[in-house]
């Protein structure tokens, strides 16, 4: 699910790779990697012409063997990532604020797809012509709506074009690919998500969310797992809350604590370079997370950056008119 909003570092025997669509299993050259249902960019910062892209994965031999795209995956394109911006700008003008997005076009995307309007990658690769017109269309929509959006249209296509012989030796028919790896010779799958459950479109703090579902229910919906598969649930949370963008954040510390967190922990958003936000770790979000996924178990980070303070606080209960709440309101 998601897309390169998502940044992960990730450090392996003291090289540090920052991975936006990418699982991070691409380092292991034992593993194949595999991007499933996604929505995934093609153009601006494609794995064929980014420079800096390239030089990270010098190295890691054989990575385009080892990488796997799902032929359902709907394509990013650049037009998407203008209106992204350009809908934050139209919130901030007529709400005072905006969501955050990181602006790289994820959003729209998703709206494309849910329009029934979107193009996936077995589009790209199938009918050029049909693929084209679809596009042209779909630009065409985008223009209407935005009078002052520019797409160069003939350019991009060009583009695409190039770009779908490259990738095509690495796609797949996704829910087959699955199915073979859960029913044939015993493998150990890993499902990686981007994103926290906190930002899932439906259970997340709406609308300060992504557009996709973040939660273990998107081991089904992005990968076309049956339920009866998905096996241990590991929930990743820090010792602290940390949050980028705006939304609800009850423990939040804008003081010298919350800077100190900062700090301490380096929280920068590994896409956008923002600062994140940072306060005391809040139980009632994790419970919360919890009746969403059933963890069956918790992997604990970053405890070493509370060495430094004398007393640490915990968010323990919510309270609303007055009384304390069981759920997250």
């Amino acid at each position: 699910q998601g897309g390169n909003n998502a940044g992960h570092t990730v450090v392996v025997d003291g090289k540090e790779y920052d991975f936006h669509l990418f699982p991070s299993g691409i380092i292991n050259q034992k593993a194949i990697s595999f991007i499933g249902k996604m929505v995934l960019e093609l153009i601006t910062k494609t794995i064929f012409c980014n420079p800096t892209f390239l030089h990270l994965l010098t190295g890691l031999k054989d990575w385009e063997k080892r990488l796997i795209i799902s032929d359902r995956a709907h394509i990013v394109f650049d037009f998407h990532q203008a209106v992204d911006g350009l809908q934050e700008v139209q919130r901030q003008a007529q709400e005072g604020k905006n969501i955050g997005t990181t602006k790289k076009g994820i959003g729209p995307t998703y709206s494309s797809k849910a329009a029934r309007t979107g193009l996936r990658i077995c589009d790209l690769l199938s009918d050029f012509d049909e693929f084209s017109s679809r596009f042209k269309n779909l630009a065409q929509q985008y223009k209407s709506m935005f009078p002052t959006l520019e797409i160069d249209i003939e350019g991009q296509l060009k583009k695409l074009k190039g770009y779908a012989e490259k990738i095509r030796p690495m796609v797949r028919d996704g829910v087959y690919f699955m199915y073979e790896a859960l029913h044939g010779s015993p493998k150990k799958i890993l499902v990686e998500g981007a994103n926290a459950a906190l930002l899932d479109i439906d259970f997340g703090t709406y609308p300060f969310v992504t557009s996709s579902n973040c939660t273990v229910g998107g081991v089904c919906t992005g990968l076309g797992v049956p339920p009866q598969h998905v096996g241990d649930v590991y929930g990743v949370v820090k010792a602290y809350t940390t949050r980028v963008g705006i939304g609800a954040f009850p423990t939040e510390q804008i003081n010298e604590i919350g800077d100190l967190l900062q700090s301490r922990g380096h929280e920068w958003g590994v896409t956008t370079g923002r600062k994140r936000r940072c306060g005391w770790l809040d139980l009632v979000i994790l419970k919360y997370a919890h009746m969403i996924n059933g963890f069956t178990a918790l992997a604990l980070t970053k405890l070493d950056i509370l060495d430094v303070l004398d007393e640490i606080k915990i968010g323990v209960a919510y309270k609303l008119g007055g009384k304390r709440i069981p759920y997250f309101p």
